[in-house]
């Protein structure tokens, strides 16, 4: 006897994707790969290996990097095990715990780059979300200053990949090694600089009265604030001069400013010189960095941080590594977009959800079989062949090719049953030619066929 199963009403229920994430749409998903090609393609011409990681790690690990602090910015939990985990926020601690692992078998420098989709539980905002696409680049193993260089031209790289000018953005550099030292040649003690890195931080972020504000707060008396707000401003060829003056007689501050102007030196000779800016305003919030440090900013309406990055000292040490130096950077799929669209640098092959080679058309039902034997044959051959589920006139399908970019229409017709012919028409200049099907199938991108074909 079948007996009435009785289900508990549920009220239709609209869901949204959660807050700080995206819907990737085919036209979206043509985008995120667009983007994500060109990371790949840069990082390889640049000598970059691959490497990835798990989606979530060990909340400690995390801690190791950042203190507990970093708890709050987290998306963490506890598995069935009892252990605390996080999905994670950033590329970098994964980096170091899977380089500490090997660090004895891997040969030096460390080139690598990965792709990663991470997750930080923040406010989003505009160019920044809850979930995104990051690229980042690291070279681990060498204290040298040309792979300080090099790590700086792999970003330079990929904007001029994506049509990005001088005009458009700016790579602002700096070294925190170098203000450490010149804060200690003018008295600041040691357990004050973090505070006052923090500070000089915030210089573009606030109005300069506010600016001025937050470094009073921080000096002791009227000629601690004229330092530090000299300090602070100092930005391009006038304000290196002008640190080089307060660096004299310090042999460190000196030779903290000599490794800057051989960086900036060699950023020229690599031909990007133009889009690089000595800025002392750029100090970086993350206390890992202890060397270089750098951010490309947009220009113009989007003036924001499109890139950033330094060099990390102490890192593989905080998990359990040896000692080894690295440089890195990152930049997400979110910023750039924004960027490229508001700029209007977005070509239309970005959006492109899918491409076409060949539209295959039956001028008559009856050869439907054909075109479907045909397009199968064309797609073994690595060509993106498509054709209509509908039966229709050959002009509707004509219209069909045309709307999802196809670049020519194959029509099986009459000529195909009389002599085993199809017509090929390209679709841009309206030419159409006659030619033999196993003559098209041995050259289907030729236009138009010569004798030899």
């Amino acid at each position: 006897m079948n007996r009435l199963i009785h289900r508990p009403k549920v009220k239709n229920m609209k869901f949204q994707a959660p807050k700080g994430t995206r819907d990737f749409y085919p036209e979206d998903m043509a985008a995120r790969n667009w983007i994500m090609e060109i990371w790949r393609r840069v990082s390889l011409r640049n000598g970059f290996e691959e490497y990835d990681g798990p989606i979530f790690e060990l909340l400690d690990l995390y801690k190791a990097k950042s203190g507990e602090g970093i708890v709050s910015e987290l998306f963490h939990f506890e598995d069935r095990g009892g252990r605390e985990l996080a999905i994670r926020p950033e590329m970098t601690p994964t980096l170091a715990r899977m380089i500490a692992a090997r660090a004895n078998s891997l040969s030096r420098p460390i080139k690598w780059f990965s792709l990663p989709r991470l997750c930080r539980a923040e406010r989003p905002q505009r160019g920044r979300l809850r979930e995104f696409f990051q690229w980042n680049i690291d070279v681990v193993g060498i204290d040298d200053v040309v792979s300080d260089a090099e790590c700086i031209l792999v970003a330079i790289d990929f904007f001029r990949e994506v049509g990005l000018t001088p005009d458009d953005v700016v790579m602002k550099v700096n070294s925190r090694s170098l203000l450490s030292s010149l804060l200690a040649a003018q008295g600041f003690e040691k357990q004050r600089h973090e505070e006052i890195f923090a500070v000089l931080d915030k210089r573009d972020k606030l109005s300069w009265e506010a600016f001025v504000e937050t470094v009073e707060k921080v000096s002791r008396d009227g000629e601690e604030k004229t330092t530090l707000l000299s300090i602070g401003q100092a930005a391009g060829p006038e304000g290196l001069a002008g640190l080089t003056e307060m660096a004299k007689e310090n042999a460190a501050a000196e030779a903290e400013l000599d490794r800057l102007r051989q960086l900036l030196a060699l950023l020229t000779s690599m031909g990007v010189g133009e889009y690089c800016r000595f800025d002392m305003g750029v100090v970086r919030g993350l206390a890992y960095y202890t060397g270089v440090v750098f951010e490309a900013f947009g220009k113009g309406e989007f003036q924001r941080a499109i890139c950033g990055g330094g060099r990390y000292g102490r890192l593989l040490e905080a998990v359990g590594g040896p000692p080894m130096s690295g440089i890195g950077f990152g930049t997400s799929d979110v910023v750039i977009l924004t960027l490229l669209a508001e700029l209007n640098r977005l070509p239309a092959e970005a959006t492109k959800a899918r491409r076409v080679d060949l539209f295959l058309i039956d001028a008559d039902p009856s050869l439907f079989d054909e075109v479907l034997a045909l397009a199968a044959r064309l797609r073994r051959i690595g060509l993106a062949a498509e054709f209509s589920y509908r039966r229709q006139a050959l002009g509707k399908q004509l219209k069909q090719a045309s709307a999802c970019s196809a670049s020519r229409a194959v029509i099986v017709g009459s000529e195909y049953t009389q002599r085993q012919a199809v017509s090929v028409k390209d679709l841009a200049s309206g030419e159409q030619v006659e030619i033999g099907v196993d003559r098209f199938l041995a050259n289907p991108h030729g236009w138009p066929w010569s004798d030899s074909d």
